[in-house]
């Protein structure tokens, strides 16, 4: 979701690609859903980290807690940021309740990633930072 959300509303500044360490093999029909209740229609794919290692990237964001503890050190090009969101595709109960988990979690990164990346556009020399 916030590859989608990235390239959807800040498109002009950066361009996000998502991976995963342990990619599902296809995006999440919930997180399809919820993407396209806030007007985003995602065309993306399930994609393996390990395709990005070679490209020089000016940031790299961790969103999962899983990828945190998976992903502790990016040996790719770019510096990297983590900024852990509950995995939504974890998520458990009636569909209804599965759908409340992605919509929540949708809206966290809409609201905290572009200013995750507007801090770093402002202050590129951060030695590290994190949200409140």
């Amino acid at each position: 979701m916030a590859e989608a959300i990235v390239n959807a509303r800040l498109g002009e500044q950066w361009e996000a690609f998502s991976a995963g360490t342990k990619p599902a093999g296809y995006v999440h029909p919930a997180a399809i859903q919820a993407l396209a209740e806030i007007g985003i229609q995602h065309q993306g794919e399930s994609k393996p980290a390990e395709r990005f290692r070679k490209v020089a990237f000016d940031l790299v964001v961790t969103v999962c807690d899983d990828a945190a503890e998976n992903c502790p050190l990016w040996l790719g090009q770019g510096r990297r940021v983590h900024h852990g969101f509950q995995d939504p595709a974890k998520a458990t109960g009636s569909e209804k309740d599965v759908m409340q988990v992605f919509r929540r979690v949708r809206d966290q990164i809409a609201e905290e990633i572009p200013l995750l990346l507007e801090m770093y556009a402002d202050q590129p020399e951060m030695p590290g930072f994190s949200l409140p």
